[in-house]
């Protein structure tokens, strides 16, 4: 509860979604990564593709999931927003690095297109908060 107070007390863009969104638009995004970041790391570790390949999406997955205990856990939206900036650069870098090193997985880089399209809208909300409440 304590969490939910100090979210709902900082100042928010006018455009940011209710709180009540990120649950089922992450269910939904999580699934899409757990297939399509699950072949690339199977063909990884079967060395189909180069583990430099896989590098970024494995970057990609710490950076989002140290998201939820930088911002709510320490409750730093400096630091969230670093780590923020490192999710969407990573995912950014693994969707070009498997769309040139691995031909037969280019189907990642299309399914992952909401994750990316949501990626950029959170990084612009986590940006915007921290400046709002700095």
């Amino acid at each position: 509860m304590n969490t939910y107070n100090w979210y709902s007390q900082l100042i928010r863009p006018t455009w940011a979604p209710p709180s009540w969104l990120f649950g089922p638009v992450w269910t939904v995004l999580y699934a899409i990564i757990a297939v399509s970041f699950g072949a690339v790391f199977y063909k990884a570790f079967t060395k189909q593709i180069s583990l430099m390949v896989a590098l970024p999406f494995a970057l990609n997955l710490l950076f989002n999931f140290a998201f939820t205990p930088i911002q709510f856990g320490l409750k730093n939206n400096l630091l969230a927003s670093l780590d923020i900036l490192l999710f969407i650069s990573t995912l950014i870098w693994a969707l070009y690095a498997i769309w040139h090193g691995s031909p037969s997985l280019r189907w990642v880089v299309y399914v992952n297109i909401p994750y990316l399209l949501w990626g950029t809208f959170a990084t612009c909300l986590q940006l915007t908060i921290t400046y709002l409440n700095r």
